[in-house]
């Protein structure tokens, strides 16, 4: 009976997050950032039917985001204080991007991921990932926000555990909006930096604060055919996880040939601890084998990647947050 009782509430959980959307797409939060209204009241505020924001609230107060102080009467919690869009730590676009139909609906097909082999991200939207993101502005402003909030808790803890040698430059590839080149130049007052994305995406760029005046330029080029010659450093955040082996190791080589003489190459992203450990990476694996054509890795395929590219793993460095660092050099330096 604990098996069964167990199970049911696990394949009922998807609705958790599906109430978690409901809520950050009404702005329920805004609404209790003063203190506790009625739910009458919240409904009038937010324009939604009252009976229906009352049960999505009542499921998310037993996750502790909402508090029913008495019947009806709601209040935010310090858990849930991050779903407010005016939040220091924000992830409000965050969760409706990884609850929207890009990652949702894929999520459901997982059986075909499974039988099938592959992305099913295709079959549900005609057009690959990326492809579907650059003929949709609206669906990619939204995304681009989300990963920027992801990122703003990942980033400095990133940073943190790196050095970065006075007066080197660091290319942040694919480093979409900056934000953790910013962390870069912030903490490091000596270091020059290059941010480097689509064109369609450095316009959104947020290296423009004192703390990094005149020490950054953009760049716009495809990383599949070159990244920017010459620096020491080159850093990618995020980036190898949507990729498959033989397109990573392409990116992976096209840093390796651009970095000057002693240069590294820095990974961000989540290295897979093997066995039964939980890490949040297995969850995401799933979401990037539904809806791109990458894969969280271990240390091991990080490795074999790096070693494709004419790159050897130096080390493994483990920060605050959800990723590591994944160091590489040149091949026998």
């Amino acid at each position: 009976m604990r098996s069964a009782a167990l199970l049911i509430d696990l394949a009922e959980s998807y609705l958790f997050p599906a109430a978690l959307r409901a809520a950050a797409a009404i702005g329920a939060a805004d609404h209790l950032a003063d203190g506790p209204r009625d739910v009458a009241a919240l409904a009038r505020a937010t324009h939604v039917d009252a009976g229906s924001l009352y049960r999505v609230l009542r499921l998310l107060a037993t996750r502790g985001l909402f508090d029913e102080v008495e019947h009806g009467t709601f209040r935010l919690t310090v858990a849930g204080d991050a779903l407010r869009s005016d939040a220091p730590a924000s992830v409000r676009a965050a969760i409706l991007m990884i609850t929207g139909p890009e990652m949702w609906l894929p999520a459901g097909e997982l059986t075909r991921c499974v039988t099938e082999g592959g992305s099913v991200f295709e079959s549900v939207f005609g057009k690959p990932f990326f492809e579907h993101f650059a003929q949709n502005p609206e669906t990619t402003a939204l995304f681009d926000d989300g990963m920027a909030e992801i990122s703003r808790a990942e980033d400095g803890p990133s940073v943190a555990v790196c050095s970065f040698a006075p007066g080197s430059t660091v290319v942040d590839v694919g480093g979409g909006q900056g934000g953790l080149l910013r962390e870069v130049l912030t903490a490091h007052p000596n270091v020059r930096g290059v941010l480097f994305d689509r064109p369609h995406v450095l316009p959104g760029h947020r290296l423009d604060v004192p703390a990094t005046s005149g020490r950054w330029e953009l760049a716009a080029g495809d990383f599949f055919e070159s990244v920017p010659p010459g620096a020491e450093t080159y850093v990618l955040k995020r980036i190898l996880h949507d990729w498959e082996d033989e397109q990573c190791v392409t990116i992976l080589r096209n840093c390796r040939e651009a970095m000057a003489p002693g240069g590294r190459v820095l990974v961000v992203d989540s290295v897979l601890p093997t066995g039964n450990t939980p890490h949040q990476g297995k969850g995401l694996d799933l979401m990037m084998m539904a809806s791109l054509v990458g894969q969280e890795r271990t240390e091991a395929e990080f490795e074999e990647l790096f070693r494709a590219a004419g790159l050897h793993l130096t080390r493994v460095i483990l920060t605050e947050t959800v990723p590591s660092v994944v160091e590489g050099v040149a091949a026998g330096d």
